[in-house]
């Protein structure tokens, strides 16, 4: 469906009593059609009824007659949910024009002048002479006269699109309620006999709800900004799509905590460089058949010197690294669940207490390093996290069921920091330094690394605590087995 958004001056002239007027006229029609129906069922349905007609003729015409009757009825029932959503549509764009009326009075008594297109800029007609003369003369003062209006427009632009958004929900939901929903019911195309209400809480959210952005942080923002009452009605009608496209993701920013070894490829290389390469190739070799299968891939990956981002297995990590899953629970899960669960059953009861709603979470990242030998050798010291939603929803005897679906996050920088050093299989202890001259000197490449795991649930209602078991993770596999973490980027 194509249609133009509605601007700041549309919104602010538009005569929005005309909805009601409408809702009104529409009430009238389900009047009318509901004497029509009444009048039908009298007058001829009822014929099809009475012993005086029988035989194949009236068992035909029996059939038609009970389809005119629904349909008479269908449209009576259309009509006042359309009445209905109307009046929905009536009370929702007043209250949102309303929050523009304040952001404008707001900029205004900041010193703003705001046109009645929308556009907003700094009033330099309320200063005193002295002031526009200081003004007029001052760089520094003039941008932050800039940067202010610009941080109102930005205001009042939010709350247009909010309009926007409430606009396009309605012309969503006003096609979906005149649709006709049977289409076993006798007609082609005919009035909609079961209009339920849209389960949105709000026209604005019910097309906010339909607009699902690419890229995984993008999909995690849009996750964030909707409604706890949405998130639950599109975790129940495509919950597999939208996790796939990373409604669990973290918001939280990696950065490498150090430089690593410097600027790629800006030395040339040295007889002794060629003498590194040539043991970190038997380095990568021999990992597999050392039984460190994820050191041998992340080195190989780094002798590739492709720079581009590797990802890491999780949930093998997890099987591994009984530390690790240690640090998930304690780090993670245990100091947060009750502040998790106080803030979902918070929103719960906003939300009537009557209704599933979804509140995504997500926990501070922390530096740690790996125990299990292999996976410190492949990854040692990073950052993890743990990211996901808590669901609420109406229990037997009043008391909600709450269950928090969590991932594990961890990121890190295959990098290597003058200074330090490190044994390899075999009690090889290489200095830092000169596996970063391969990277310094173009024969491999520094690259980061990140990984999320598979979805673990765990029952916030419960009195034991949280534990996270990763699903068996099969054969050993090789640094070129998938099963090793060649999934999607997380």
């Amino acid at each position: 469906m194509e249609f133009a958004l509605p601007t700041y001056y549309e919104i602010m002239t538009t005569d929005l009593a005309k909805l009601t007027a409408a809702a009104d006229e529409w009430d009238a029609m389900a009047k009318d059609f509901g004497k029509l129906a009444e009048s039908y069922r009298k007058e001829v349905h009822g014929i099809t009824l009475s012993d005086t007609w029988i035989g194949v003729s009236a068992k035909a015409g029996s059939a038609r007659f009970d389809v005119t009757l629904k349909e008479y009825r269908g449209a009576q029932s259309e009509a006042l949910a359309v009445a209905k959503l109307l009046r929905t549509a009536h009370t929702e764009f007043s209250s949102l024009r309303k929050k523009i009326e304040n952001v404008r009075e707001d900029a205004v008594r900041a010193g703003m002048r705001v046109s009645e297109r929308g556009v907003v800029a700094f009033d330099t007609s309320l200063l005193e002479p002295g002031e526009y003369q200081a003004y007029v003369h001052d760089p520094d003062y003039q941008k932050s006269a800039r940067t202010a209006a610009t941080g109102w427009a930005a205001q009042l632009a939010v709350t247009v699109q909010a309009v926007n958004d409430a606009d396009e929900g309605f012309k969503l939901t006003l096609t979906t309620l005149m649709q006709d929903s049977n289409l076993a019911d006798g007609t082609i195309d005919g009035f909609n006999r079961e209009s339920a209400p849209s389960p949105y809480p709000s026209l604005e959210e019910a097309a906010k709800a339909q607009h699902i952005p690419k890229g995984k942080t993008e999909v995690a923002r849009w996750w964030r900004d909707l409604d706890p009452v949405t998130r639950a009605v599109l975790l129940q009608e495509k919950g597999d799509e939208l996790r796939k496209a990373g409604i669990m993701s973290p918001l939280y920013k990696w950065h490498t905590p150090d430089p690593g070894s410097g600027a790629f490829n800006t030395e040339d290389p040295t007889p002794e460089d060629l003498w590194f390469l040539a043991r970190a190739q038997a380095i990568a070799a021999g990992g597999d058949f050392t039984g460190e299968n994820a050191a041998s891939r992340n080195m190989e990956h780094y002798l590739k010197k492709t720079g581009e981002p590797l990802d890491l297995d999780v949930d093998r990590i997890l099987q591994d690294d009984s530390k690790f899953r240690g640090e998930v629970t304690s780090l993670h899960i245990a100091v947060n669940q009750e502040a998790w669960r106080g803030q979902a059953l918070d929103a719960f009861e906003k939300a009537g207490g009557d209704k599933t709603i979804v509140i995504p979470v997500e926990s501070e990242a922390a530096g740690r390093t790996f125990q299990n030998e292999e996976w410190y050798h492949a990854v040692g010291s990073h950052q993890q996290n743990v990211s996901g939603m808590v669901t609420v929803s109406p229990g037997d005897n009043g008391k909600p069921k709450v269950s928090l679906d969590y991932q594990v996050n961890v990121w890190d920088r295959y990098n290597w920091d003058a200074g330090k050093s490190t044994e390899f299989p075999g009690g090889i202890v290489i200095p830092d330094s000169e596996m970063g001259r391969l990277h310094k000197t173009g024969l491999a490449q520094e690259f980061d690394m990140r990984g999320s795991s598979s979805t673990y649930t765990y029952d916030l209602n419960s009195d034991t605590p949280a534990t996270t078991s990763p699903p068996d993770q099969g054969r050993e596999g090789t640094r070129g087995d998938v099963s090793r973490g060649d999934e999607e980027n997380r």
